[in-house]
C-alpha cells in the first residue's frame, strides 16, 4: 500500500460517524418496504399460496407451492445409517449419517465441485460426475459393500409425483443443463448409478433443500412447521393441512398434514413486484441467465444482493455523488461486487470503516473517503433490509396462516449465516406483522440441508421398513 493511503488507513480506525449524503438517503428511498408495502406484499404473497395451492389456479399461479409427499417429521426413533446427496449449487455434498437416537448421531461428509462446463453441459455429464463422487465417498467410508437408504436435497423447482419422483420443473442458480427438465431426477441419478455398477444405493425420498432445513430443525425442536433458505438462492416450505392441498393425489393414510415446497423464488413473476421492483432490479434480470424468471430471489438471494449494490454504487459513481465521480474497472464489471463484501462492509462498528476501506481498495478505489464509506455501508443496508423485510413479509404470512400459537423456522444458507445483521431484522420485522398472541423463533438449521435428507430416509425407513 502506497504512502498516499496511510493518512486514510489512519482515518478508518478513528471512531467518527459521517453522515450520509441526503441526496444518496433521497434516492435509496425506493429501496425501503414501509409498512403499507410491507402490508401490501403479504397480501399478495397470501393470495398466491392459494393460488398454488388450488387445483383450478396452480397451472398459473406464480408460487406453485409444490406437494413434497413429506407426512412425517423425526420423532427421534430413527436409527441407523443414511446417505445424503445435496445438490444446490456450484458444489454438492453428500453425506453419511448415523442416527443413534433423538441428539445422538454421528455425521461424515465431503464437498465436491460442479465446473461449470458441467453445469452448463448434458444431464448425463452430471448426473455421472454425481454418482462418480457418490461412488468414491462409499469408498473413502468403507461403506462401499453396504446398501444404504439416501435422501435426496435437489435445491431446485421440482414438481413431485411422489416421495421418490421428481420432475425438474426449470434449471436455477447458474445451471442449464441438457435433458434434465421435464425428466425424473431420482431417475437421472439411479440411471448413472446403473452405469458404473460398483454401488448399491435405495433412493428413499427426493426433496428440495428448504425441506430438508425444516426436518433437519424439527429433530432437535418438533414445533418446527417452516423451513427457509437465505442463499444461493431463497425458498420456503412449511407444513400445509391435506384439505388444503388440492394438488396432493397420495393416500393420506390417515394424516392431516403434508409438506409443502412453495418455491416462493418466482414471486412476482406474474408482475405482483413490480410495485417495489427498481431499475437495479430491471438491470439484474434482463442480464440473468433467466430473464423474467425468478423476480422475488433476484430481489433476495445471495447470487444478485452483491451485484444490487454494485449497481447503485455505478449509477452514484456516475452521477457524481460517489468517489468523486471516478470509479474503478472492477466497480464497473458485473458480476465483480460479491454479496461477501456486503456483509463485510455491514460488520463495521459504526463510526469504523475498516472492513468497507479494505473491500474498496480490493476493488481499485483506493481514492475512496471515509465519507464514501459511510455512504457505501448506507446503500449495502438499504439493499440487505430489503431483502431481510421481503423474507419477513412471506415467513410472517405462513406463520399467520397456521395459526398456531407456536412456531419455530428453520433457516439455512450462506446469507442468513454470514450477513451480521440479517437475522435481528427477520425477527423484529416478522414480529410486527405477526398476529400477537403467535410466539415464533428463528432457528438456524446447523448441519444444513443435507442432515434433513437422510432424515427423510430415516423417517421413510421408519414408516415402510424394507
Amino acid at each position: 500500500m502506497g504512502d498516499l493511503m496511510k493518512p486514510f488507513m489512519n482515518m478508518k480506525i478513528q471512531s467518527t460517524e459521517y453522515k450520509v449524503s441526503d441526496e444518496i438517503k433521497q434516492k435509496c428511498e425506493e429501496l425501503i418496504l414501509t409498512d403499507e408495502k410491507m402490508k401490501k406484499l403479504m397480501e399478495k404473497f397470501l393470495h398466491e399460496i392459494e393460488r398454488g395451492l388450488s387445483k383450478k389456479t396452480h397451472p398459473e399461479a406464480d408460487i406453485k407451492c409444490f406437494v413434497t409427499y413429506v407426512q412425517d417429521l423425526p420423532n427421534g426413533t430413527e436409527r441407523g445409517k443414511f446417505l445424503a446427496l445435496d445438490l444446490g449449487g456450484t458444489n454438492f455434498r453428500v453425506l453419511l449419517i448415523h442416527l443413534k437416537g433423538e441428539h445422538d448421531f454421528e455425521m461424515q461428509s465431503k464437498i465436491y465441485a460442479i465446473p461449470q462446463s458441467i453445469m452448463l453441459g448434458s444431464g448425463q455429464q452430471l448426473f455421472d460426475h454425481i454418482a462418480e463422487c457418490l461412488s468414491n465417498f462409499m469408498k473413502e467410508h468403507e461403506v462401499y459393500n453396504e446398501r444404504l437408504p439416501l435422501g435426496f436435497t435437489f435445491s431446485f423447482p421440482l414438481r413431485q409425483l411422489g416421495l421418490t419422483k421428481g420432475l425438474l420443473v426449470r434449471w436455477t442458480k447458474g445451471f442449464n443443463c441438457d435433458g434434465v427438465v421435464n425428466e425424473d431426477v431420482v431417475q437421472l441419478l439411479k440411471d448413472a448409478i446403473a452405469r458404473r455398477g460398483d454401488v448399491e444405493i435405495a433412493v428413499m425420498a427426493i426433496l428440495n433443500d428448504s425441506t430438508g432445513t425444516l426436518m433437519s430443525c424439527a429433530h432437535k425442536k418438533h414445533n418446527c412447521k417452516i423451513g427457509i433458505i437465505i442463499g444461493t438462492g431463497s425458498n420456503a416450505c412449511y407444513v400445509e393441512r391435506v384439505s388444503n392441498a388440492e394438488m396432493f393425489d397420495g393416500p393420506s393414510n390417515g394424516k392431516e398434514h403434508v409438506l409443502i415446497n412453495t418455491e416462493w423464488g418466482a414471486f412476482g413473476d406474474n408482475g405482483a413486484l413490480d410495485f417495489i421492483r427498481t431499475q437495479y432490479d430491471r438491470e439484474i434480470d434482463e442480464h440473468s441467465i433467466n430473464p423474467g424468471k425468478q423476480l422475488q430471489e433476484k430481489m433476495i438471494s445471495g447470487m444478485y444482493m452483491g451485484e444490487l449494490a454494485r449497481l447503485v454504487m455505478v449509477r452514484f459513481t456516475q452521477e457524481g455523488l460517489l468517489f468523486g465521480g471516478q470509479g474503478s474497472d472492477v466497480l464497473f464489471k458485473r458480476g465483480q461486487f460479491f454479496t461477501k463484501y456486503v456483509s463485510e462492509i455491514e460488520t463495521d462498528k459504526p463510526g469504523q470503516y475498516s472492513y468497507c476501506m479494505d473491500v474498496l481498495e480490493e476493488i481499485g478505489l483506493e481514492h475512496a473517503t471515509p465519507q464514501d464509506c459511510a455512504n457505501v455501508r448506507y446503500i449495502c443496508e438499504r439493499v440487505s433490509s430489503r431483502a431481510a423485510h421481503l423474507v419477513s413479509a412471506g415467513i410472517a404470512s405462513l406463520i399467520n396462516k397456521m395459526d398456531e400459537k407456536s412456531v419455530t423456522v428453520g433457516v439455512d444458507g450462506s446469507v442468513y449465516r454470514f450477513h451480521p445483521k440479517f437475522h435481528d431484522l427477520m425477527v423484529n420485522k416478522i414480529r410486527q406483522f405477526v398476529k400477537p398472541d403467535i410466539q415464533f423463533d428463528l432457528m438456524l438449521s446447523e448441519d444444513g440441508s443435507g442432515r434433513g435428507a437422510a432424515l427423510v430416509a430415516a423417517v421413510a425407513c421408519r414408516e415402510d421398513p424394507r
